[in-house]
């Protein structure tokens, strides 16, 4: 049977007439009131409680997280917090306990969990949403969107790198740096040691904007006292001298890395300067530019992550301009389960490496 085109006027307007009643058989007309005006204005961040961790404590990262978003939750009403089916892992688990009523599991849906937690933003809240780095990926279009409305998510993905061991690569975050840090305007945080984790939470708490924290499971000493100020944006130098030949610059548990390679480079006279970048975006320019140029523009970035697109990259965009040798060392193959400490190693992110990158590039 032949189709034709309906004729302007009388036909069209027929059949546009019988569709809407179709869809809209009832024309009652629906009132929706619009919601009042709050009754006070939105309550004010308190003060957070001193940092928990001494010098020389052993503590993972993603639980230190999990003990600065328990205390801000204590001082902050506006606080919530999202999981994704792993919060005795991100330890999220501990605000849930105290804050039920300002905790959403959102079992194993990761774009939901974004995705609420953007639509909880839009209301005035400060939503913390954690899940292990890798699966982060899953919610991708949402984070975009996310970042192109200026979302004020605060985002944590923990589980990163090869330093996570047995699970293996299906669960190793090693692009998530790359993956947060190319949307405009989203703030990355990399802490190192309990202490500073918790400060970076309350500045992420604080901050204006999306943040995303990357947190690892391997527990790793406390260097930093409890009083140490951190801010976006900022670094800490941690070792350095005027003879300094090379500045190695780490972050998360390959600063622990730079640490012991520094104290082998020591032993045998080659002098270099240790940097703990624990904000890759924004990034410490300043401090970046005034190692190098004292280091005879030498630096050698160590993350554990792809090496595209993360904490070398970064580093190497901020002070390419400026002529400065910047060599990276990073995961640059799939890697397989194992042992952490085997891993770093075998993926050259250790301290091995490290000697060795350093002899290399100074010889």
């Amino acid at each position: 049977m032949a189709r034709e085109a309906l004729k302007k006027g009388e036909e069209s307007q027929k059949a546009i007439d019988e569709l809407t009643q179709q869809l809209r058989p009832n024309s009652t007309t629906i009132q929706i009131s619009k919601p009042s005006a709050p009754a006070s204005p939105s309550p004010a961040m308190g003060t957070m409680p001193a940092a928990p961790y001494t010098i020389g404590d052993s503590v993972a990262t993603r639980e230190a997280f999990g003990a600065a978003l328990e205390a801000l939750g204590a001082v902050h009403p506006l606080t919530v917090a999202l999981d994704a089916d792993v919060k005795n892992s991100t330890y999220t688990d501990k605000f849930g306990k105290k804050f039920p009523n300002r905790f959403f599991e959102n079992f194993i849906a990761e774009q939901n969990m974004v995705g609420a937690a953007a639509g909880l933003a839009a209301c005035g809240k400060i939503p913390f949403a954690a899940t292990f780095a890798c699966f982060l990926s899953r919610a991708y279009d949402f984070i975009r969107m996310a970042a192109v409305s200026g979302s004020n998510i605060k985002l944590v993905g923990t589980h990163v790198g090869v330093s996570i061991g047995e699970d293996g690569p299906s669960q190793m975050g090693l692009e998530d740096i790359a993956m947060m840090a190319a949307q405009p305007n989203v703030t990355v945080l990399y802490p190192s040691d309990g202490n500073s984790t918790y400060h970076l939470i309350e500045a992420a708490a604080r901050h204006k904007g999306m943040v995303y924290v990357r947190a690892g499971r391997p527990k790793n000493p406390v260097i930093y006292g409890a009083d140490e100020r951190f801010h976006i944006g900022g670094s800490k130098v941690l070792r350095q001298s005027a003879a300094d030949v090379l500045t190695i610059v780490a972050a998360g548990v390959t600063l622990f890395e730079a640490l012991k390679a520094y104290d082998q480079l020591k032993t045998a006279g080659i002098p270099v300067r240790i940097i703990d970048l624990y904000s890759i975006a924004p990034i410490d320019r300043t401090t970046l530019l005034e190692s190098g140029q004292a280091t005879q523009r030498r630096i050698l970035t160590v993350e554990d992550h792809y090496a595209h697109g993360g904490l070398g990259d970064a580093v190497l965009n901020a002070v390419s301009t400026e002529g400065m040798s910047v060599h990276k060392l990073a995961v640059r193959e799939i890697p397989h389960s194992g042992k952490p400490d085997e891993l770093i190693d075998h993926y050259g992110i250790g301290a091995r490496s490290i000697v060795e990158a350093v002899r290399a590039i100074v010889k």
